[in-house]
């Protein structure tokens, strides 16, 4: 199972070894009456993602860059031309992923209100979107998550005619691998995973290694190295590291291959796992973590006062060759209001609704109009950072982490439980 940058927010950091709550609930899963995994989804859909008729509506696939998806069109669009709803529009989404003042200029706009529920994973989302009686308008599903989504007919698809600041974002995003022609979603976030750093307590910066990972197994910094509490991020960093760059490998002799190199951090490093690089690194409680990209931009407003910014660093292969992701946008089947939804989309699809929104949050819109050099001397990222901010070439070269097949899911959580273990 793969954790969202956003799910971050219920999580406790913690050393290994130990449990939090969130990984006990996830080693729980396995019991009766656990939220469903998005295996466990993906199994009701077959083991390559096609439907098998236990509660889908459609056949889907695993979609891959080099196996792009188009998504089959289950139920009709909205008419064109409608006028937006009245009342309120029901969000839902992860905590603190839209900007509050974002949102009120859209209520001003529109002269409606609007009313965010959030959630803690995605598992927890897809879950209540099953149930009977929920009615959100808008949802921001991940991008592993769009075809089972579709195949169990909990969303619905777009009418482009409402979306057309859709042509603001890179075009790479406009017509997805796994939704093209963005039939049913269009692009939120995109982001990287790298190496966070503290300049002015360690010796060297990454980019000095002749391996840039290679800072993780340090033993100068013991006691002060973090990895993200995410298996798939962090035995997908080890794998890189080992110049695989199938990150979505189910082959069990490469993860043991990646294992044995994280098992080394225990003794080396006395690695700590957690997700709060944004903080742990402005607070000095993290020396090397290895952190998303958004974080590092939002790390500059935890800086303790008269904290100084160019401490904060943040190491991304110069040649775009590392870990990539990117978040979406989409309606549910079940929306009251599925014409305001369009044009809410729309709204955070433009110009303005975009950069307002990441002026708040960190994670950056796709955007064609931005670029490292604008988003650097607009004062949006700090010029030390600037390595921080996403490329849309990025998308060509870097990689995704993607749904696995249910066998393949057992695998990486096999691997990242011995990880654990490893340190009892």
């Amino acid at each position: 199972m793969t954790f969202h940058p956003r799910e971050r927010r219920s999580s406790t950091s913690r050393s290994i070894p130990g449990v939090d709550r969130r990984e006990f609930l996830r080693r729980s899963a396995l019991a009766a009456f656990a939220v469903p995994s998005a295996g466990a989804l993906l199994a009701a859909c077959g083991s390559d993602g096609a439907s098998n008729g236990t509660d889908s509506t459609a056949k889907v696939a695993l979609s891959r860059p080099d196996r792009p998806v188009t998504l089959p069109i289950v139920g009709d669009p909205i008419a064109d031309g409608l006028q937006p709803e009245s009342g309120t529009l029901k969000i839902y989404n992860y905590a603190d992923y839209l900007n509050p003042d974002t949102l009120t200029k859209f209520e001003e706009q529109y002269g409606v209100e609007t009313e965010v529920t959030t959630f803690t994973t995605m598992d927890e989302a897809v879950k209540k979107l099953r149930s009977s009686g929920v009615e959100f308008d808008v949802f921001f599903p991940t991008t592993d998550r769009i075809g089972q989504l579709v195949a169990g007919g909990l969303l619905q698809p777009l009418n482009a005619t409402y979306v057309d600041h859709l042509e603001n974002f890179w075009p790479r995003l406009q017509d997805p691998f796994y939704d093209r022609g963005s039939r049913y979603t269009v692009p939120y976030t995109v982001f990287t995973t790298g190496i966070g750093y503290r300049s002015d307590k360690i010796e060297e910066p990454p980019d000095a290694y002749d391996d840039p990972y290679a800072i993780f197994w340090d033993t100068r910094y013991r006691g002060d190295v973090w990895v993200l509490d995410d298996d798939r991020e962090i035995l997908s960093m080890a794998l890189v590291r080992q110049g695989e760059f199938d990150i979505n490998t189910e082959d069990a002799t490469l993860l043991d291959a990646a294992l044995d190199d994280l098992l080394e951090l225990l003794d080396a490093v006395n690695v700590k796992v957690g997700i709060e690089a944004y903080a742990k690194l402005p607070e000095g409680a993290a020396f090397v973590h290895q952190a998303w990209s958004g974080d590092l931009v939002n790390a500059q407003y935890y800086l303790p006062e008269n904290g100084d910014v160019s401490t904060l660093g943040f190491w991304y292969p110069a040649d775009g060759r590392g870990v990539i992701g990117s978040d979406t946008i989409a309606i549910p089947t079940a929306a009251k209001h599925p014409v305001l939804a369009h044009h809410f989309l729309n709204f955070l699809l433009s110009e303005e609704g975009a950069l307002d929104n990441f002026s708040w949050l960190g994670y950056q819109p796709g955007l064609t109009s931005l670029d490292p050099d604008t988003l650097v001397a607009d004062g949006y990222v700090p010029e030390n950072l600037a390595s921080a901010v996403v490329r849309e070439t990025d998308l060509d070269v870097g990689v995704q982490i993607l749904q696995l097949s249910t066998e393949g899911e057992k695998t990486w959580d096999n691997a990242y439980a011995k990880f654990l273990a490893g340190a009892q």
